[in-house]
C-alpha cells in the first residue's frame, strides 16, 4: 500500500511526507535467513485464522463473520499503511473543520508530516501488529503483522517462536473482532477522534495553556496517569480525551486479557511469554525511555494493565456474556473513572 499521493485540502499533516520520512528513518530489521523469513511469514498468515477461531469461542463475538488472514508486512510497509490509515481517519474525523489555508498551508502540513514521520519511524521498529479499522484498499479495515518486529521480540525474549506468534495473533485478532463484530464502533471512534482534533485545531493558544500550567503540574503530581497531551487541553477537550482514552484502554485491556485467557492449551508457554513481555515493555535505554514518555508509550503500558484488570474483574463478576454488554452502545462503554472502578460500571449497567 502506498501513502496518499496528494494532500487533502486544508489538511494539518501531509501524510505522504510522513510516510516517506518514516520509511527513510526507520531502522533495519533483524538479519534472518530467507528460509526462516518465508516460514515466519507463512505461519503468521495461517495462525491468524486459528487465532480468531479461539478468540470467537472465548468472547462470543463475530461467530458469523468470515475468517480472514492477515497481511504480513515489513517495517516500511507498516509505516506506509499506518500513514494511509491515519490519513483516512483524520480526513473523516475533521471533514467539517476548516484547516489552514493560503500559501503557508502546504509548508505547515509538510513540516507536520516530517515530525509525524519521526514518530512513525520510532514505532515502526516496535509495533508487532495492528488492526487498522480505516486501512485497506477500500478503507474497510486491515490486519497487519510486522514480521521483523515479531522475530526481533521473540529472539530478545528467548521464547518459543510458534507460541509467541500465536500469542501476538490472538491479541491482534481480538482488535479486529472488536471493530468488525461491533458495527457502531468504527464510526463512534472516528467521531470522538474528530471532536478531539477539532478541539486542538480550535484551541485557545499557547498563552492559555501556559496560564493553566501550574494547576496542571499539580494534577500530574496527584495523578500519575496524566501525560503531556493533557497539558494542552481545555476542560472541554479533556471530556472528549477521557472518552477516547477510556475506549482505548478498554480495547487494549480486553485484547490483553483474551491473549492470556485462551490459555496454555493453545499457547503452552503463555505464562513465560507474558512475564518476559511485561518486563520487556518496561525496558530500554535512557533515550528510549525519554521517547517513550514524550510519545505516551508508558501511559499506553498502563492502559494495558488497567483495561485487562477491568475486563478480568467484570468477567469474574458477570461472565463473558455480561462483559459483552460494553458493546451494546456508546452509553454502555465504561468511563475513565469506571475503568479504574469496575464495580461502578457493574452497578450502572447491570444494576
Amino acid at each position: 500500500m502506498t501513502a496518499q499521493a496528494s494532500v487533502r485540502q486544508g489538511a494539518l499533516i501531509d501524510w505522504s511526507v510522513a510516510a516517506s520520512t518514516g520509511v527513510r528513518l526507520v531502522r533495519g530489521g533483524p538479519v534472518v535467513e530467507r528460509s526462516e523469513a518465508d516460514r515466519v511469514v507463512t505461519e503468521l498468515r495461517e495462525l491468524t485464522v486459528g487465532a480468531e477461531r479461539h478468540v470467537r469461542e472465548l468472547t462470543g463475538l463475530g461467530a458469523d463473520l468470515p475468517l480472514l488472514t492477515a497481511e504480513v508486512v515489513d517495517r516500511p510497509g507498516w509505516i506506509r499503511s499506518a500513514a494511509a490509515g491515519l490519513d483516512e481517519l483524520t480526513g473523516e474525523a475533521m471533514s467539517t473543520v476548516e484547516g489552514p489555508r493560503g500559501a503557508l498551508a502546504p509548508v505547515l502540513a509538510s513540516s507536520a508530516g516530517v515530525q509525524t514521520g519521526v514518530v512513525l519511524a520510532f514505532f515502526g521498529s516496535r509495533v508487532l501488529g495492528q488492526y487498522d479499522p480505516f486501512g485497506g484498499s477500500e478503507h474497510g479495515g486491515t490486519l497487519l503483522l510486522v514480521a521483523p518486529n515479531v522475530v526481533a521480540a521473540q529472539r530478545a525474549m528467548r521464547v518459543p517462536g510458534r507460541d509467541f506468534r500465536m500469542w501476538v495473533c490472538l491479541h491482534e485478532c481480538t482488535h479486529r473482532l472488536q471493530f468488525t463484530a461491533v458495527p457502531w464502533l468504527r464510526d463512534y471512534f472516528a467521531g470522538e477522534v474528530g471532536r478531539l482534533l477539532t478541539g486542538f485545531a480550535e484551541s485557545d493558544g499557547l498563552l492559555t495553556v501556559l496560564s493553566r500550567l501550574p494547576e496542571d503540574l499539580r494534577r500530574i503530581k496527584l495523578d500519575g496517569s496524566l501525560g503531556l497531551a493533557e497539558l494542552m487541553q481545555s476542560p472541554g477537550q479533556r471530556e472528549v480525551f477521557d472518552r477516547v482514552l477510556a475506549l482505548s484502554t478498554l480495547l487494549e485491556g480486553h485484547a490483553d486479557y483474551v491473549m492470556d485467557a485462551v490459555g496454555p492449551e493453545v499457547v503452552p508457554s503463555v505464562a513465560t511469554i507474558r512475564r518476559r513481555f511485561t518486563s520487556r515493555r518496561k525496558g530500554g535505554g535512557p533515550l528510549d525511555r525519554l521517547l517513550r514518555v514524550l510519545l505516551g508509550v508508558d501511559a499506553k503500558v498502563r492502559q494495558y494493565a488497567l483495561g485487562s484488570t477491568f475486563t478480568r474483574e467484570v468477567v469474574r463478576a458477570v461472565g463473558m456474556d455480561g462483559f459483552n454488554a460494553v458493546w451494546t452502545s456508546p452509553e454502555t462503554l465504561p468511563s475513565r473513572a469506571e475503568i479504574r472502578e469496575p464495580k461502578a460500571w457493574l452497578r450502572r449497567v447491570h444494576r
